[in-house]
C-alpha cells in the first residue's frame, strides 16, 4: 500500500480491533476511559499495548487537542482519521436491560405510570446519556464510521442497523447477535465461517444462553468486570473488520500498487456493490429511501467466493511481503 491508514477504535480497552489493524501495518489506536487490558477473548492471555492506547476522553482525540497515550508519549497522526470503529457502552441501550428500568411491582401499569426500579433509580438518565454518546460517535467528523452494539433502543431512537453479524460467520465458535451501523462502508461478508455456534447453557425455565455469556457470572467478581467480559470483540470479527475495510478503503483511495491490483482486480469494488446492492449511508442523517432498501441478508455465493478469494490472496501477499522484509 502507498500509505498507512489512520484508525481510531473508540471504547476498546481489549484492543482486539486495534491489534488486528496493527497486524496489517496501520496506525491504529484504541481509546477508552479504562487502561488497556489487551485481553484476548476466550483465553487468559493479555497483550496490552499502552503505546497504542488513549485512556482519556475521546473528544480530545477526535479533535487532536490531546493525543497523550497511556504510556505518556504523544501520538503522531499525519492527516485525518481514515475510519473510526465505535463500541459505545451498551449497558443502558440493550433490550436485555429493559427489565431494570421500572419497578417490578408496576409491570401491569402503563409505562408513564411506572416508578423507577428501586435498585437502579437513575436508569432512565443513564439510558439518555448512553444514547447521546452513541449519536455523538455517529456524528463524528470522520469519513468512515462503524458503530457496534447489540439489539437495543438505537434502532428506534436513531435508525435500524445496517447489518447484524454473528461470530460463527467469521470462524469464531460462538453466538452473539451484533448490530452494525456503518457510514461510507460496505457491510462485512462471511469469511472462513464455521458451523460451530458454541455451547449453550439450558435453564429449568426452558430458556438458554451461550456458555461464554454465562461464564461472565462465574469468572468475574464485579459488575465492571462482567461489562468488560461481555463487551470483548471476538478475534475473527476483529480480523474481518481490519481485513475487509482496509482493502475497501485502499481500493477506494487507489492506495494499491500494480502488484496488489493484479491480485485484487480493478473491478473489486464493482463486485462488492453487485453483491451488497450498492446501498450506503454517507452521513448520520436518516435517509428514508435507504431505510427501505437494506442490504441482502444472504449474499450470492458465487460473488462471495470470488471476493473472498481475492481478499485472502491480497492478505497472504501482504503477509509474505512483511516476512520477506
Amino acid at each position: 500500500m502507498k500509505r498507512k491508514l489512520n484508525i481510531l477504535i473508540a471504547c476498546e480497552e481489549s484492543q482486539a480491533c486495534c491489534r488486528a489493524f496493527r497486524k496489517l501495518g496501520h496506525n491504529a489506536f484504541s481509546c477508552d476511559l479504562f487502561e488497556c487490558s489487551g485481553t484476548i477473548f476466550g483465553t487468559d492471555i493479555k497483550e496490552p499495548h499502552p503505546e497504542w492506547h488513549f485512556n482519556h476522553d475521546i473528544t480530545t482525540v477526535l479533535n487532536k487537542t490531546d493525543l497523550t497515550l497511556q504510556n505518556g508519549e504523544q501520538a503522531i497522526i499525519y492527516g485525518d482519521w481514515d475510519i473510526m470503529i465505535g463500541h459505545p457502552p451498551c449497558t443502558y441501550l440493550a433490550v436485555s436491560g429493559a427489565q431494570w428500568y421500572y419497578h417490578p411491582d408496576d409491570k401491569n401499569l402503563p409505562f408513564e405510570q411506572r416508578r423507577p426500579h428501586p435498585r437502579y433509580p437513575n436508569r432512565a438518565k443513564d439510558r439518555e446519556d448512553g444514547a447521546n454518546f452513541f449519536l455523538f460517535l455517529a456524528n463524528a467528523n470522520i469519513k468512515r464510521i462503524a458503530i457496534e452494539n447489540p439489539v437495543g433502543i438505537m434502532s428506534t431512537r436513531w435508525r435500524k442497523p445496517d447489518q447484524a453479524i454473528q461470530p460463527f460467520m467469521f470462524g469464531d465458535p460462538y453466538s452473539k447477535n451484533t448490530c452494525l451501523w456503518i457510514k461510507n462502508l460496505r457491510p462485512l461478508h462471511p469469511s472462513k465461517p464455521t458451523d460451530d455456534q458454541g455451547e449453550r447453557i439450558y435453564f429449568g425455565s426452558g430458556k438458554s444462553q451461550p456458555k461464554w455469556y454465562s461464564d461472565g457470572f462465574t469468572k468475574t467478581k464485579t459488575p465492571e468486570e462482567r461489562q468488560k467480559w461481555r463487551s470483548k470483540t471476538f478475534p475473527n470479527i476483529a480480523r474481518v473488520i481490519a481485513e475487509q475495510w482496509t482493502i475497501q478503503i485502499a481500493a477506494e483511495e487507489d492506495l494499491l500498487d500494480e502488484d496488489e491490483w493484479s491480485i485484487l482486480g480493478r473491478n473489486y469494488l464493482e463486485l462488492l456493490d453487485n453483491m451488497t446492492g450498492g446501498i450506503r449511508y454517507t452521513s448520520a442523517e436518516v435517509d428514508k429511501n435507504i431505510e427501505k432498501h437494506k442490504y441482502p441478508i444472504r449474499f450470492k455465493q458465487d460473488l462471495l467466493d470470488e471476493i473472498e478469494k481475492r481478499e485472502q490472496g491480497l492478505i497472504q501477499y501482504w503477509e509474505k511481503q512483511k516476512y520477506d522484509r
